[in-house]
């Protein structure tokens, strides 16, 4: 849970605009139209895409899995066992399809259980959910700060953010897999390479929620902070990137700084996704969606867009094969105020 302080304007501008790059060339696609997919949700958290190009769709407090169509048709695939809620962030959050699922039918989730975080496998053969086995326990949880995002990357290892459960001390433990970007293969062990030999691959986070890869393979996070700046950082293998010691910007040696910082009025970032050179970030307290061009290892001028138009954001992932975003709100959550239901899946073409 984070302090909602409000930063003036004069510190605002100045997170935005301290080392940037300029505006991007205008090549670039950006955000043209958007419109519903699909109502009647309740805080969807997770979204990942199958071969046939629907999407799989955690529910957080409802711990159902859902598969969504393009054209907007909805099922419920079953509801994930051992889930409990905490009554605040956790519940269960991300889901991944295996990249070769079209042979083996897994399917990873990420969620709160009795006693801790997990990540889990499933199958699901397109018409059944089953087969639970657990893969990696032992994250610390807590009402809030669960981080939550798995994500299959370009290597073909499962990639986790996991949040310091409101002990920022476990950020900096190397023995804690709190506070963590983990790197593990299909079977939940440590992935060839890690700069530890143990799952962490990136530590020092506080809550992390938002992974991608932009097109040359380079790791993009979004990160919550505590209440002064939110964070986009680059992710490489084995760097700290500062919490406790450090919100923000700092020059703590090693320390690694993050590429973009925003006040939390404006941020509190979710998801992130790339798509045709620029990354989106969905906002939560912002209630907006932010474009950020990159170029190599720079991260551009923000631009916002939808800012309050519809509320919190939570999930943004692109379309495969398409130059298209979904969008899913989380107004139904604890922040949100709204009913059970409130909450809509977009779809955002760019242009």
């Amino acid at each position: 849970m984070r302090a909602f302080r409000t930063i003036a304007t004069a510190a605002a501008v100045a997170a935005l605009t301290t080392g940037l790059l300029g505006a991007d060339s205008g090549t670039a696609s950006v955000p043209s139209a958007i419109r519903t997919v699909s109502s009647g949700w309740t805080v969807p958290w997770g979204l990942s895409w199958l071969p046939d190009g629907s999407a799989l769709v955690t529910e957080r407090d409802s711990f159902k899995l859902f598969k969504l169509t393009q054209a907007g048709t909805r099922t419920e695939i079953g509801k994930v066992p051992n889930v409990v809620t905490t009554s605040g962030e956790g519940g269960l959050l991300g889901v991944a399809v295996s990249p070769n699922w079209n042979s083996d039918h897994y399917v990873y989730l990420m969620h709160s259980a009795a006693s801790d975080n997990r990540i889990v496998r499933m199958t699901y053969d397109g018409t059944s959910l089953g087969g639970y086995t657990v893969l990696v326990t032992g994250i610390a949880k807590s009402k809030y700060h669960n981080g939550g995002r798995i994500k299959f990357g370009p290597d073909g290892h499962l990639y986790a953010t996991t949040g310091d459960a409101q002990n920022s001390s476990l950020a900096q433990d190397r023995n804690s897999l709190n506070g963590k970007i983990l790197r593990m293969t299909k079977d939940g062990k440590a992935a060839p390479g890690n700069p530890f030999g143990t799952l962490v691959y990136s530590l020092g986070h506080r809550n992390p929620q938002g992974i991608t890869w932009d097109a040359q393979g380079r790791l993009w996070e979004a990160e919550f902070g505590n209440s002064q700046y939110d964070e986009l950082n680059l992710i490489e293998s084995g760097k700290n990137y500062g919490w406790p010691t450090c919100e923000g910007t700092c020059s703590t040696s090693g320390m690694t700084n993050p590429k973009r910082q925003w006040t939390v009025s404006e941020a509190s970032p979710s998801a992130v996704a790339y798509a045709d050179g620029a990354l989106y970030m969905a906002a939560l307290r912002g209630e907006r969606l932010w474009r950020i061009p990159v170029s190599g290892t720079s991260a551009g001028t923000p631009t916002a867009y939808y800012t309050t138009q519809y509320g919190r954001l939570r999930t943004v992932e692109k379309l495969p094969g398409r130059n298209s975003l979904w969008l899913a709100t989380t107004n139904a959550d604890n922040n949100g105020g709204e009913p059970d239901g409130a909450d809509k899946v977009f779809q955002i073409d760019l242009q």
